[in-house]
């Protein structure tokens, strides 16, 4: 994710040839607002010097766009694979020119795996490059460690980010908001702790102090980025605290090859902080079509676009979604915390994940109970994203495209309800 000559450039993990994971290309879009994207031509591809390009990061630098990812060399498979960090540079952000590996395994701090180093994260600071990259001990677990470097080309390690071992098997795309000093990164395999986090790979975030010279130090509890069943692998812009993840969730079935792709990314979600709690608002340029007040019960139709509510000392609400006959996803309230349940909602999505919840199609997410809520609810054909309060739920759905109802049953003092059309 990047700015260049004043456009917005995402790059995604892609395979050209079917609906389903192989050898990675980094595939590529552009937006002016975050909203209307452009396909743009593959940016990386598989070739002599790479079996796959893994997922990295890009920057501006002497008016040329740079890309830093994992240059995926298979060998023989365990740990005679190879996972290091490749270079490529593009004069006009669309024809990329590979320089090959800039950060190999003599790089490594001894004791790291050179089959599990991974997801570089690219951030200049006063004039010197940083790299954040995904790392593994021998006989650990997944690590972050930083290198540093005054040209892209000669990196020097720096430090353990974290200095510790994650509780999940490995870590994966992490990620610094230097506006909001706040790391985010992905676990693979992390233990679930009761319902707070039932994926099992989960995504997670920290804010506190960096000087990039030494461990991070948190200064607020582990957070959960997203509770819903679908949200993985985030990135932030440097210059701006937008996060974009990957609506999807490795170990699942996939009903999206029926439609003709494979996975989907978020909503541009802006990022701030309130006390110790990491807020997120969905950013997306649409016209409002609807706005009218609540009492009681309400009946609307929608299958992509937004929806918002803002409520007033709130006491019930349940809301079904995409609905069709018996067929929709539901969202209600339960005491302290919402319930997400999309066991209903089309084509049944079913992973590795063997508790109740996960079995019963449910996600739950906190509630805080304050004067005034506001839900607001992103929807495209096969996904929903929920936030309250700041706080996000994300999931894909399968059911027929033509399911568009949406009913509300909700008690309260007072809402407005209206509904955005992105043009």
């Amino acid at each position: 994710m990047v700015k260049f000559n004043g456009e917005y450039h995402v790059f995604y993990q892609y395979y050209s040839d079917a609906t389903y994971w192989g050898p990675m290309h980094w595939g590529h879009v552009k937006s002016k607002d975050l909203t209307h994207w452009e396909r743009l031509p593959v940016a990386i591809h598989p070739d002599e010097q790479d079996d796959g390009c893994f997922s990295g990061s890009a920057i501006v630098h002497d008016g040329k766009l740079w890309l830093l990812y994992t240059s995926f060399k298979k060998n023989d498979g365990g740990v005679s694979e190879r996972q290091l960090q490749a270079l490529a540079s593009s004069d006009d952000g669309i024809h990329f020119f590979k320089h090959g590996i800039v950060i190999g395994e003599e790089d490594l701090p001894e004791g790291y795996c050179p089959w599990s180093f991974r997801d570089p994260k690219l951030l200049r600071i006063n004039g010197m490059f940083y790299c954040f990259v995904a790392a593994k001990k021998r006989e650990g677990k997944g690590r972050i460690l930083l290198y540093k470097s005054s040209d892209l080309f000669k990196w020097t390690f720096v430090c353990d980010v974290t200095d510790m071992d994650s509780g999940g098997k490995m870590i994966e795309c992490p990620d610094y908001c230097t506006q909001l000093n706040l790391l985010t990164y992905s676990e693979q395999f992390q233990p679930h702790e009761g319902s707070a986090h039932l994926n099992i790979h989960s995504s997670f975030a920290h804010f506190g102090s960096f000087d990039f010279s030494k461990p991070f130090v948190p200064d607020s509890k582990r957070q959960i980025v997203d509770y819903g069943f679908d949200f993985y692998a985030s990135q932030t812009f440097a210059d701006e605290p937008i996060m974009i993840g990957w609506l999807g969730m490795w170990d699942r079935n996939y009903p999206c090859s029926k439609y003709g792709f494979a996975g989907m990314l978020t909503v541009p979600r802006r990022l701030s902080r309130s006390g110790d709690e990491l807020i997120q608002t969905p950013v997306y340029d649409a016209k409002k079509i609807c706005e009218k007040s609540v009492k009681g019960k309400l009946l609307d139709h929608i299958s992509a676009g937004a929806i918002r509510l803002d409520i007033k000392d709130l006491r019930a609400f349940d809301l079904k979604m995409r609905k069709s006959g018996d067929e929709y996803a539901r969202f209600t309230l339960a005491g302290n915390e919402w319930v997400f349940d999309r066991s209903h909602a089309g084509a049944r999505i079913v992973g590795v994940e063997e508790d109740d919840d996960s079995l019963a199609g449910i996600r739950r997410m906190p509630y805080r109970k304050s004067e005034t809520d506001t839900v607001e609810i992103v929807f495209d054909l096969f996904s929903v994203e929920i936030f309250v309060n700041g706080k996000a739920l994300s999931s894909t759905l399968y059911p027929d495209p033509s399911a568009d109802t949406l009913e509300l049953a909700i008690d309260c003092d007072g809402c407005t309800y209206s509904r955005y059309e992105i043009e």
